[in-house]
């Protein structure tokens, strides 16, 4: 196991137990006057398509929506669309990550010479697109992709950790995300290593903290670790368009950037 399996794991038991039902409703995301009328949980990817009217299980459907890399659309192919720091207030950010390697610890090596070291030193290449990008690995985790599953750097290992991070805090936002649901996401990861579970549980029990994580995001995520943390809420709360605010302000992700994640996923936006 890797912890780019353990993201894919994670992302569906999270996108499932933190309304992706609600997300997936409707055939729309309407917010301040604008529809999102395609995206990741809309138009061809909705599951108001025949085989969900079939009867798949709502995992089943979230493995389908949200399997693939850059070429074949989903969660993967979205992470390749936002690398690097379009968007961004680069100058509001510190120029390297604080706090990476005390998130990490040692799952991805060790020490800063280790994994966290490539991330830092390496980061262009693990987040680059095409055949051995983030996304296309990621993509390549999910049960619904036909090809085999790829195997993650230790960077595109840190990275996933990150991500995990992002999405676990996020849906922890609005206070909602009770000890059941957290038991259920916990028995959903099957045979991922006991350092894995370890940190998801950790991830799990840790106080929601905005700037610790933002303080974390190497140059070049921002726009990956936001659109992750999206996919961790529902969005039907004030807390959730906060905290959702809090966090793009944190990385300095422009409010038209925002809107443009919130556009490709097909959830509503949080700025007019």
């Amino acid at each position: 196991m890797s912890l780019m399996k353990t993201l894919a794991k994670v992302a569906i038991g999270v996108a499932v137990a933190k309304g992706a039902q609600k997300m997936m409703q409707g055939g729309g995301a309407r917010s301040s006057g604008q529809v999102a009328a395609d995206g990741l949980f809309r138009g061809n990817h909705s599951p108001q398509t025949a085989d969900a009217q079939a009867g798949n299980p709502l995992e089943g459907m979230m493995d389908n929506i949200l399997g693939g890399g850059a070429a074949q659309g989903g969660l993967g192919g979205l992470l390749d669309q936002f690398a690097g720091s379009d968007g961004v207030d680069t100058a509001a950010r510190p120029q390297s990550p604080q706090g990476l390697e005390d998130l990490l610890g040692g799952l991805t090596g060790g020490a800063a010479g280790g994994g966290l070291g490539g991330l830092l030193g390496g980061l262009a290449g693990a987040l680059g697109g095409g055949g051995g990008g983030l996304g296309d690995v990621l993509g390549s985790q999910f049960d619904s992709t036909p090809q085999k599953a790829k195997t993650p750097s230790q960077d595109q290992e840190a990275a996933a950790g990150l991500m995990l991070a992002a999405m676990l805090q996020a849906a922890k936002s609005d206070g909602t995300f009770d000890q059941g649901e957290q038991a259920k996401l916990m028995d959903k990861l099957g045979d991922v290593s006991q350092a894995e579970r370890d940190f998801v549980n950790r991830e799990l029990q840790k106080p929601v903290d905005v700037a610790g994580l933002a303080n974390a995001v190497p140059q070049g995520m921002e726009r990956q670790v936001y659109m992750m943390s999206v996919l961790g809420i529902d969005l039907d709360s004030q807390e959730e368009a906060k905290y959702l605010h809090d966090l793009a302000s944190a990385l300095g992700i422009q409010p038209q950037a925002v809107n443009a994640v919130h556009d490709k996923l097909g959830v509503p936006r949080i700025y007019r």
